[in-house]
């Protein structure tokens, strides 16, 4: 099935309300992360599919446009400020989850890892509150009107929960 630039939006537009709450249950974790660190490596390994599902539709939408396929064309590319950005977002983003994955491999959350980890969070929380404040207002109307988008979103949710689930025990407590 070809959705075109519309159906890619409103992928883009489900995975982002996916992740709007469940990075602000991430985000919450971190007023006692010590405390906290189970659930913030759960919920960072639950986010790491709907984030490779909204990386993709938006690269996808990326590759599209510039290689000129006259749908994406037509559709016209995001606002110029929102094109400089996505480099930033989604460096960032790699960055920041690889970071994160890499201290769970490890097993444990100093030096070097964790100081990148910090230092991409930072620079992560800027450009992607500039991002969703652009964009939020587009996506309960993009999100929910096609149930298609979720069949996927949703499929991400169950294979984030099993690697969250088959990591949670290599996380210990500090």
């Amino acid at each position: 099935m070809r959705w075109g630039p519309d159906g890619n939006e409103r992928v883009t537009a489900a995975a982002a309300a996916v992740l709007f709450v469940l990075l602000a249950a991430e985000g919450a974790t971190l007023l006692s992360i010590r405390r906290l660190l189970s659930p913030h490596v759960f919920i960072g390994m639950l986010l790491i599919p709907p984030i490779a599902v909204k990386l993709g539709s938006t690269g996808w939408r990326f590759v599209r446009y510039y290689r000129g396929a006259p749908e994406y064309r037509r559709k016209g590319p995001p606002l110029l400020p929102m094109r400089l950005l996505a480099p930033v977002v989604v460096v960032s983003t790699v960055v920041l989850f690889a970071t994160g994955v890499a201290m769970v491999a490890v097993g444990h959350g100093r030096g070097p890892v964790l100081l990148l980890h910090k230092a991409s969070f930072v620079v992560w929380f800027a450009a992607t509150a500039i991002h969703v404040l652009a964009y939020l207002p587009k996506v309960p109307r993009l999100a929910f009107a096609d149930g298609r988008p979720w069949l996927l979103v949703s499929s991400a949710i169950v294979v984030g929960a099993v690697i969250a689930v088959a990591t949670i025990g290599s996380v210990a407590p500090r």
